[in-house]
């Protein structure tokens, strides 16, 4: 038995994956760990899976309702999925085969913002959870928790939780210990505010409490974090971050940030670590992180001296930088917090701390409208995430982009976007390989052209010719001016065609 247990009583608690799954019944509403691929549970969720099977090869119904902190990884939301162990899912699912059976109508699937996602649950607005599934880097003498690599809403789960199965991972560094601030909200109404004025500030304690009676199973694994590897940096990845430090120089210039005060928030992705390379060679120093998730690039601007601090909920980092995390773990907690999500997302301080968002997009329209979940208006791609949490309430909201996907059959820039989660009141700057778009303080049509500008050379015709239709003399109304009738043509095109590009540029 690991050393890693400390807790007498919780060390009698010790079985294998598959007697702590049989503490998981059909129908139960199940929080696990796990954000952007870290600090997942390992073996419960195939033991659970292996579960399903069994009662669907008996012909009996089995699935359970999934909540996490966000997306988790193959084999946690892959293998569940794979064996239709799911009946509902919330509130980001990024795994391919969860998201077919979404869209396919198998799943149910609650979008919601990260930081609202922990508060709906610990207040019941699913209804009763049964169970908490989480992994942890050791159990205290106390029996207390040590988060593993990521902390996203273990705290609501576990204390909304009947029943709780720890994993412990000795894969995990023990080194983390000491990097978590564990801070829990307090109970509605009247809250005091949370008391973080500088993205560094550290405000709680470094492992959860919980209710020991309420432990059911402790399982042992040794099993890696399943993050995938970053692309390497392309050209138009090397533009985008061109373009968004040429912004950032713009502010400077402007007097509206300095080189020594930058506090950002970056989303997940290839293009957003591309734009955290581009600052390593920036004049910026001192850089602050108040975000979601540590990526590769933070953890370059860390060993470069370039930030200081980097506060967060999880990591998101390639496999050879989370072995790097590991061994090196005692080192980076001196840079590195990980907190709540319902900390590291919170509008109140994010909004305190004054700090520049930038999150990726599926497509934004010539008004400055963002759609950032569905493709095509129904089909779901991933979730919104934390980016409307931080969009919303930053000092400045920014969106990078490539101009286009698919080879050049799918634009970013459209007439009128087929979803919206981010609404032209809250985004600021867009940023795509052909410059940046700043539509603060503009009128909607003043957008437009700044907006199309962004676009592919191969879409701008299309885009022009679309706001002279919707500003032609038949539209009385010109805030907003829209056609109606072929304001989803480039989306009509792409069902048709499999391309946006109009028929005559097909041919």
């Amino acid at each position: 038995m690991s050393d890693r247990i400390a807790s007498e009583k919780l060390r009698s608690k010790v079985m294998s994956a598959d007697e702590a799954a049989q503490f998981v019944n059909a129908g139960d509403k199940v929080g696990m760990s796990g954000f952007t691929g870290a600090g997942y549970p390992k073996a419960l969720p195939t033991a659970i899976a292996n579960r399903a099977k069994e009662a669907h090869a008996a012909g009996s119904e089995y699935a359970i309702d999934l909540f996490t902190g966000a997306s988790t990884a193959p084999d946690c939301d892959g293998v569940l999925a794979e064996a239709d162990a799911v009946r509902f899912r919330m509130p980001y699912a990024s795994d391919p085969i969860m998201r077919n059976k979404i869209n396919e109508g198998k799943m149910g699937y609650s979008d919601i913002h990260l930081s609202h996602s922990g508060q709906y649950v610990e207040n019941g607005f699913f209804g009763k959870l049964n169970v908490a599934i989480v992994e942890a880097v050791r159990i205290t003498e106390e029996g207390h928790i040590v988060p593993s690599s990521s902390v996203g809403n273990n705290v609501e789960y576990l204390a909304a939780a009947e029943k709780i199965i720890i994993e412990v991972n000795s894969w995990q560094s023990l080194d983390l210990e000491g990097m978590h601030d564990i801070w829990n909200m307090p109970k509605l109404p009247n809250r005091i505010a949370i008391p973080i004025s500088n993205a560094g500030d550290r405000i709680g304690k470094s492992y959860i409490e919980i209710d020991t009676d309420k432990v059911v199973a402790v399982v042992e694994t040794n099993t890696p974090d399943r993050n995938a590897p970053f692309k390497p940096v392309d050209e138009v990845s090397q533009k985008i971050a061109g373009n968004f430090l040429d912004f950032l120089e713009g502010e400077v210039a402007a007097g509206r940030l300095s080189y020594d005060g930058y506090v950002m928030q970056s989303g997940v992705g290839n293009v957003p670590n591309a734009v955290m390379a581009g600052l390593l060679d920036s004049k910026f120093e001192n850089i602050q992180a108040y975000t979601e998730v540590i990526q590769d690039g933070m953890v370059d601007l860390i060993d470069a001296g370039k930030m200081t601090v980097a506060s967060a909920t999880s990591f998101s980092l390639s496999p050879e930088y989370a072995e790097k995390m590991n061994n090196e773990a005692a080192r980076y907690r001196e840079s590195i917090i990980l907190r709540p999500q319902q900390i590291s997302n919170h509008p109140e301080v994010i909004r305190r701390v004054g700090l520049i968002a930038t999150n990726g997009l599926i497509e934004a329209d010539i008004y400055g409208n963002v759609n950032s979940t569905n493709v095509s208006g129904s089909r779901v791609m991933n979730g919104i995430g934390g980016s409307g949490d931080f969009t919303r309430n930053a000092y400045i909201s920014s969106f990078i982009t490539p101009s286009e996907a698919k080879g050049g059959a799918i634009s970013a820039i459209v007439p009128f976007a087929s979803h919206i989660d981010h609404t032209e009141h809250d985004v600021m700057v867009v940023i795509s390989e052909y410059g940046y778009a700043d539509l603060r303080g503009l009128a909607p049509r003043e957008r437009v052209s700044k907006m199309i500008a962004l676009a592919h050379p191969d879409y701008r015709p299309l885009l022009e010719e679309y706001y002279a239709r919707a500003t032609s003399g038949d539209n009385k109304f010109m805030q907003t001016p829209h056609d109606l009738a072929t304001a989803f043509d480039f989306h009509r095109n792409l069902a048709k065609n499999g391309s946006m590009k109009s028929q005559d540029q097909l041919v």
